[in-house]
């Protein structure tokens, strides 16, 4: 029953956090149709970011909003890259990539930094919330609240951007540039802000998931493209097309499972090193059973 309580946990602590990368690779899986390979270097850069400025003393809510701003400030030079000088989008997601390996590491000063003595953005939370005569101590279940109403919040301006005219402007310029750019909209633009966007929420993954680990290193982006999709995928296929807040939500759901089933592959025996294998073939899994269940409902 402990097992299964600590699952749970898990799940639920670890799936919160890595929702904010299935928000971010959902905006441009998605919405904005831009295979964008620049998560995994903006996903480490979050990460960098943050260590480097709490290392420094800098205040972790502060640190964090660094990060994020970081992480747009890279999907906007992915957009640059290919808009300005019309580089295919999947070879800018890999330049840029490339590009923030060395940016991270020389962020860092190392290739990976410890943060188990700096504080962060629970613990500043829960002793903030105990000024007010709480008496809360920074554990797994803080971290799951000040987790779930960061992501309910950041949720809820997603759905509500999508809805404006920008928003509805970027989700356009994914589904069909051309008609898009003949009613007079600046589509770099677009591209731009939708870029920035994705790799805002991812690097603010990657700046959380820091924190929570206690520590930052280099490669912590390697294969993060991949798990984001099979989070987006087993969402869409637990709930469909319903619209931009069903996507949304069905994003975090997909997270959380994606973590349940690491953390349930890990618990009967999986090694480690086998993990991106097991993504693989879950993101397989995720892209097949759709089809297959239409090639049997056809028949």
């Amino acid at each position: 029953m402990a097992q299964v309580q600590a699952l749970f946990f898990n799940m639920f602590e670890q799936g919160f956090l890595f929702a904010f990368l299935g928000l971010g690779v959902l905006v441009t899986f998605r919405f904005f149709r831009f295979p964008d390979l620049t998560a995994e270097g903006s996903y480490p850069l979050g990460g960098a970011v943050v260590a480097a400025l709490l290392v420094s003393g800098i205040n972790p809510f502060v640190a964090t909003a660094a990060a994020m701003l970081a992480g747009a400030a890279a999907g906007v030079v992915t957009a640059l890259v290919h808009t300005k000088l019309r580089i295919n989008n999947i070879i800018a997601g890999i330049i840029v990539m490339t590009a923030l390996y060395t940016v991270n590491l020389r962020t860092m000063g190392r290739a990976n930094t410890g943060l188990l003595d700096t504080p962060s953005v629970v613990g500043d939370t829960v002793a903030l919330v105990n000024r007010l005569g709480f008496h809360l101590t920074e554990n797994k279940f803080t971290t799951i609240a000040v987790t779930l109403a960061l992501l309910v919040v950041i949720s809820l301006i997603l759905v509500w951007f999508f809805r404006t005219d920008l928003g509805l402007a970027v989700r356009a310029t994914g589904q069909n540039e051309a008609m898009i750019q003949s009613l007079g909209v600046d589509v770099d633009k677009t591209k731009m802000v939708g870029l920035a966007l994705s790799n805002g929420l991812i690097a603010l993954s990657g700046a959380l998931i820091a924190q929570n680990h206690a520590f930052a290193d280099i490669g912590m982006g390697i294969g993060i493209l991949v798990a984001g999709a099979a989070a987006v995928l087993i969402g869409e296929a637990l709930f469909g097309d319903r619209g931009v807040g069903w996507w949304v939500f069905a994003a975090i759901v997909g997270s959380l499972i994606y973590q349940f089933l690491v953390a349930a592959a890990l618990r009967v025996g999986l090694n480690a090193n086998d993990l991106k294998l097991a993504t693989a073939a879950l993101l397989l899994a995720a892209l097949a059973l759709p089809r297959l269940r239409l090639r049997g409902g056809a028949r």
